[in-house]
């Protein structure tokens, strides 16, 4: 779910982005993973930007994650391989804060080969730097900040300043849920209007998300059911048959492992037929 909210902020306010990272207000459009050569590893997570001289690489992790460094060698080459001439950056944000290692690492290095990468902890990154742009809001409750409560406030007054409501509903939503690593439901219901962001396309495509599973769910547990009803009624026929067999109450419990009390059952209604 998180990298999807990224996703969407970072294809949705990509002038935001720029600014924020490349330090020039350029505008990116989206680069599809299927234009690179080779199928993309976890396409979810993948992020991939560009402009006619610069492609911008974003990777957000929740959590730690040791195949990062080679992520970052793979997915140059691959950008080089398409795109000889244009400049790359590539910026792994991490969202939660964490002891790890793992999150300073911002080099790949084999015998004789070197890639480097830049790395962004938000827990980090002031959160004025992120109250500077829209698309950056919903990060700030994750920023450098000693109350992260007070933070939201902070944000949610900032979101209602933003002149278009369907952009304020997004903007929203995604704060929502990226403040859900760190606070309280409770709080962000109470700070941020939860009327206004069910009705941001981030919410109805969760929604819609959360609706497709449980339909899934749902035939796949009408099948197991099915499945399980099947193989009941398959036991009680060979039950069955073997009891027309004459063969021992006993052995026909062994054989099926049927209780003695379905067995019996079923002797009775088979005398009751004869």
């Amino acid at each position: 779910m998180f990298d999807n909210i990224c996703k969407f902020l970072a294809e949705n306010f990509s002038t935001d982005f720029a600014t924020w990272l490349l330090g020039e207000p350029i505008s990116l459009t989206e680069l599809s993973p299927s234009e690179l050569s080779l199928e993309p590893i976890r396409a979810d997570a993948l992020i991939l930007l560009e402009s006619a001289e610069v492609v911008l690489h974003l990777e957000f992790q929740t959590q730690p994650d040791a195949n990062i460094p080679f992520r970052m060698i793979d997915y140059r080459l691959r950008v080089y391989r398409r795109f000889p001439q244009k400049q790359m950056r590539q910026v792994v944000i991490y969202l939660k804060e964490t002891s790890s290692e793992l999150v300073q690492q911002n080099t790949f290095t084999i015998a004789g080969t070197r890639h480097e990468f830049e790395v962004v902890r938000l827990w980090e990154q002031p959160t004025e730097v992120l109250l500077r742009y829209p698309g950056l809001f919903p990060f700030a409750v994750l920023g450098q900040t000693d109350d992260r409560a007070s933070t939201l406030q902070q944000v949610a007054q900032e979101i209602i300043g933003i002149p278009d409501q369907r952009l304020q509903n997004n903007v929203a939503a995604a704060t929502a849920i990226l403040a859900g690593l760190v606070l309280e439901k409770g709080l962000i219901q109470r700070v941020l209007r939860r009327d206004n962001m069910r009705e941001s396309v981030i919410y109805q495509e969760i929604e819609a998300e959360a609706q497709a599973k449980g339909r899934a769910q749902g035939i796949a547990e009408g099948r197991a059911e099915g499945r399980a009803e099947g193989l009941q009624e398959g036991i009680r026929q060979v039950a069955v048959n073997l009891l027309k067999s004459q063969m021992p109450l006993a052995e026909v419990v062994r054989v099926t492992r049927l209780s003695l009390e379905e067995a019996e059952l079923l002797q009775k209604e088979i005398e009751g037929e004869l």
